[in-house]
């Protein structure tokens, strides 16, 4: 028997003398533990050599937890409202509120920066244990199942161990948090149906709501429906039905109002965003939809519904079981059947994702279907262990499924035979369950087919992962010297250190730290995307994810006082061996705030070099005519009147500049290398509009040049790509811009403060780009080519600009809004209570 598991004894904490507790508890071992085990058989970090830092796992969220492990310890350029180290100056509290502020995240802070990655893990295994135990626990709340709670413990876990979860959210672990939220969300509707804890349930949706506001809109459409369905099958009045849904509608409006302070700059963020993406729904093939519920399946474009054999089994069970009532058995089953048809029908795919088709994979919901599965196993075990008739129909269901799956290419040499073994391990242990002296073998029997058959998907998976999306390394010796190259050179507000060009990921500047214009997230905004294109930087995702600007004159206007420079990334397959030592340049630059004349309104135009003389204000290159041949002397043909078509190749571009410039090449659309005489060649990755290279220097050089290209793909080379720099004019412009500029700038987490010579008129520029949030001297600041700027006069002219996000104040205030309700219900029901104590006989 297994009851003395979940019996209490007198060293048991007290928080766990509860078997409920005790279950939930189980199953959060449970998950982590099989989640490791995956990852110590595929050899997966930590646990082996190969990095688990693929796509934005590496390339947005471990950057973002290492910006968060800076605010922590105090050591982060800015603060909750403004990233001084991304972008040359960006909103954070969007950021934050998408990535960074659900509770676990803190767990980064108990690590020491260099194992950024190993918390980013950790925090993920505490995120899949928590939706394990909350599963768990609501499963036992919606039915108690005494004797039965191991049941309920390997259900929990599978819900956790869901395809959906070690799959996708493994490396999306902000989308963990609504693997958390579906079972929290759907206590929470339990709450309220029978009118109970108002007030926890509000503080329940709050918390789910701030967590991850993009999967706990899907766990509340969930939520609902499973509230819809117990006010549908419970024995009460009309009335108690429509003031239990009443109750729920009010705890979930209040605990989203709670969430305001966060949703609205998080909402607005969205809306300042540069355009991503769009994409139109495509469904999956039904082969491929039953595929992906077996173990050791992958693709992005199907929904991950894997679950397990036993409770696959259990909740095909429940139609044939028996001990439940007819009605219940059929409005669950019709539920899950109804949302697993909606996941494929292209309205209600876009009422799951807020009526936009995600970039990526398009069945972000897929884990509400997982805990209704779930749900739906419990209740046919929750009564009684199904009998003949039950598990002959279970298994007559998922063997129909593995069927119906046979045709997919998605199925792999390790999925049936997992799949059989779990079914003859999941249907003997429920027979063995039958009888009570076996209770033990039958426990091991099923949580060994769970966890066996999520250990091996999970494996299966982190493969998968690597072979198909990009990866990153983990922190090394790389990011190290980085770091300390950074805070060797740091001179931060007097001048910026960029963390360098030859980048490891997008957001280099978060993980090494310095004061770059390289950042990647979902709320790059739409001013800096485009005055970054208008100056020639190049970018990938689309226009999201802007690299580092690296030129002589933007590192004047932008005030990069010193930059590094790193050998290649190695991890990178894509970079050639590089011995280069890591280095540290420096330069004359005007202070963070300049003057300029106030000449009124002033656009970009087409041509990067042009656009970086407007910005500095003086005239510093020369722009010539280029001719283009390819290998056999024939002329480049032409890609339009502003630039050549190139197809995969050697060329070779000319042009003449004055003695003793330094030559830049601008070809957003070429991928391959450029080179100029023997010096070294430039790597360009443009493949417009995705990717965009950026402007290279190509070295020194005077007189007739020939730049050699090689050519990988096809693409575009502009007629005005080459720029010759005159390094003397660019020190006299500096020069003057110093002469002008702030005497003293101190920066905050919130604004700027610069007092500038007496006397100074004009119009000062910040070198921060104009997002929306700026103003200066209590009014909106004004933009100067994208930059932030004011008009000052006076004896002492003052630049004094603050930052505050967008509908920080009106969340503000429906946040104090909702705390006042909150407030309200929880006195009413003390109130409600206390009248009900008196009344008593």
């Amino acid at each position: 028997m297994l009851d003395g598991i979940f019996e209490p004894t007198m060293r048991t904490p007290s928080i766990l003398r509860s078997p409920r507790a005790r279950a939930a508890a189980l199953a959060s071992v449970l998950a982590a533990l099989s989640v490791c085990a995956g990852d110590a058989v595929a050899r997966s970090y930590p646990f082996g050599p190969h990095t688990r830092s693929v796509n934005d796992l590496g390339n947005q969220f471990v950057p973002f937890h290492a910006r968060l492990w800076d605010l922590l310890h105090g050591q982060a350029d800015g603060g909750l409202l403004l990233n001084w180290q991304s972008g040359f100056g960006t909103s954070f509290l969007p950021d934050f509120g998408t990535y960074l502020s659900s509770p676990f995240a803190l767990l980064v802070g108990v690590f020491p920066k260099d194992r950024i990655d190993l918390a980013v893990y950790a925090v993920t295994l505490v995120k899949t244990g928590a939706a394990a135990a909350a599963m768990t626990w609501l499963l036992t709340a919606l039915r108690r199942g005494r004797g039965r709670e191991w049941a309920a413990v390997v259900l929990g876990a599978s819900y956790a161990l869901c395809g959906w979860s070690v799959i996708e959210a493994v490396y999306n672990p902000m989308w963990l948090d609504g693997l958390i939220a579906f079972p929290l969300l759907c206590l929470t509707a339990e709450w309220a149906r029978t009118g109970r804890r108002p007030v926890l349930g509000t503080l329940l949706v709050t918390l789910a709501w701030v967590s991850n506001f993009y999967t706990a809109y899907m766990a509340t459409l969930g939520a609902a429906l499973v509230l819809v369905v117990r006010l549908v099958l419970e024995d009460g009045t009309r009335r108690e039905r429509v003031r239990g849904l009443g109750r729920a509608v009010r705890t979930v409006a209040l605990g989203i109002g709670l969430a305001a302070p966060v949703l609205v700059p998080v909402f607005l963020g969205t809306r300042h965003a540069y355009p991503g993406w769009t994409r139109a729904f495509a469904p999956a093939a039904w082969d491929d939809v039953a595929a992906r519920l077996l173990p050791a399946t992958y693709s992005f474009f199907t929904p991950a519904v894997f679950l397990g054999t036993g409770a696959l089994l259990l909740a095909g069970a429940l139609a044939f079981q028996r001990a439940v009532p007819r009605t219940e058995r059929l409005v669950w089953t019709g539920l899950v059947a109804g949302v697993a048809l909606s996941l494929q029908w292209e309205p209600t795919h876009l009422l799951w994702h807020a009526f936009a088709t995600p970039n990526g994979s398009p069945y972000r919901q897929t884990f509400v279907l997982s805990g209704l599965l779930v749900i739906a196993a419990w209740l046919s075990v929750a009564s009684a262990w199904p009998d003949r008739r039950a598990l002959l129909g279970g298994a007559g269901v998922v063997v129909l499924i593995a069927a119906g799956a046979a045709s997919s290419a998605l199925v792999t040499t390790w999925t049936y035979p997992l799949f059989a073994a779990g079914l003859v391990a999941v249907a003997g242990a429920l027979v063995l369950a039958r009888h009570g002296r076996y209770a033990v073998l039958a426990a091991l029997l099923l949580v060994g087919a769970q966890a066996g058959q999520a250990a091996a998907t999970t494996a299966y998976a982190d493969r998968q992962r690597l072979d198909r999306l990009d990866d990153y390394g983990p922190w090394g010796e790389r990011q190290s010297l980085q770091a300390a190259a950074v805070a060797g050179a740091d001179g931060w507000p007097r001048y910026r250190t960029d963390p360098g060009l030859e980048q490891s990921t997008a957001n280099d500047p978060l993980v090494a730290g310095g004061q770059g214009g390289a950042y990647y997230s979902s709320h790059t905004p739409d001013v800096l995307t485009r005055t970054f294109r208008a100056l020639g930087a190049g970018w990938t995702s689309n226009g999201r994810s802007l690299q580092d600007l690296d030129s002589a004159v933007t590192d004047a206007v932008f005030s990069v006082g010193a930059r590094v420079h790193m050998p290649r990334d190695a991890h990178q397959v894509w970079n050639r061996p590089d011995a280069r030592p890591v280095t540290v340049t420096r330069a004359e630059v005007p202070p963070l705030v300049t003057v300029r004349p106030d000449s009124g309104s002033v656009g970009y135009g087409r041509s990067p070099f042009r656009n970086q003389e407007m910005l500095l204000g003086a005239s510093v290159y020369t722009v010539p005519t280029t001719a283009l041949h390819a290998a056999d002397g024939s002329e480049a043909p032409d890609a339009g009147p502003d630039g050549y078509a190139v197809r995969p190749g050697t060329y070779t571009l000319r042009a003449a500049c004055p003695a003793g410039s330094e030559v830049y090449l601008w070809a957003p659309d070429l991928f391959g290398r450029a080179q100029l005489g023997s010096a070294e060649a430039a790597e360009f990755r443009g493949e417009l509009p995705s990717r965009r290279a950026g402007v290279r220097a190509l070295g020194d050089g005077g007189g007739a040049l020939a730049v050699s290209l090689r050519v990988e793909r096809d693409g575009t080379v502009p007629r005005d790509a080459v720029g010759c720099l005159d390094r003397d004019r660019l020190a006299d412009a500096v020069a003057g811009l110093k002469r002008t500029g702030a005497t003293r700038v101190t920066v905050t987490g919130s604004g700027v403060r610069a007092e500038l010579p007496v006397g100074t008129s004009g119009l000062a520029v910040l070198a921060a780009p104009r997002i929306a949030g700026w103003s200066c001297g209590g009014r909106p600041a004004d933009s100067y080519l994208g930059l932030v700027a004011a008009p000052v006069s006076g004896d002492r002219p003052v630049l004094d600009c603050s930052f505050r996000p967008p509908g920080l104040k009106a969340g503000s205030l429906a946040g104090g809004v909702a705390l006042m309700g909150l407030v309200a219900v929880g006195v009413t029901g003390r109130r409600r209570k206390g009248t009900l104590r008196k009344g008593a006989p």
